[in-house]
């Protein structure tokens, strides 16, 4: 296993992990409120704001420490540049990533279409970034062991 599948399984768990723990405190407060519409709007609202930094945070935190246990572990360098190869796995992950969050998007607006609560399109939402996350490192490790 080379430095960009770990790099991508350790990716994939943070992301699970990370945002599992935090949405999972999310929904946690949303069932023990009673809220009108515009407040169940606000709260999600600012429940996706929040989980945008707090995701980027962590996923500094888990890379750095990623980066130095894998040096320890394995004695390898990290790549410092890119080939062609390595550039055309991430524009296609890139681009399944892009139809699975597409796809999450698509089922948020049939969701108030058909009207549900907001809660449900914010729920699709959530379950399309995140999805969208892991179908991205998926293809990663995918096309690192099968090729491009």
């Amino acid at each position: 296993m080379d430095y960009h599948e770990r790099k991508s399984i350790v990716n994939m768990l943070s992301t699970v992990i990370v945002l599992g723990i935090y949405y999972w405190s999310v929904f946690e407060r949303f069932s023990s409120e009673v809220m009108n519409t515009d407040e169940q709007l606000q709260f999600w609202a600012k429940a996706i704001l929040i989980a945008i930094p707090i995701s980027i945070a962590a996923k500094i935190v888990v890379m750095i420490i990623f980066a130095i246990g894998d040096y320890v572990i394995t004695k390898e360098k990290i790549p410092c540049f890119e080939d062609e190869r390595d550039k055309l796995i991430e524009l296609k992950s890139t681009r399944n990533s892009y139809f699975i969050f597409g796809a999450g998007f698509f089922i948020a607006l049939v969701v108030l279409a058909f009207g549900y609560p907001p809660k449900y399109m914010f729920i699709s939402l959530i379950l399309a970034g995140v999805g969208s996350e892991i179908f991205d490192n998926l293809s990663k490790l995918y096309y690192h062991r099968k090729g491009v």
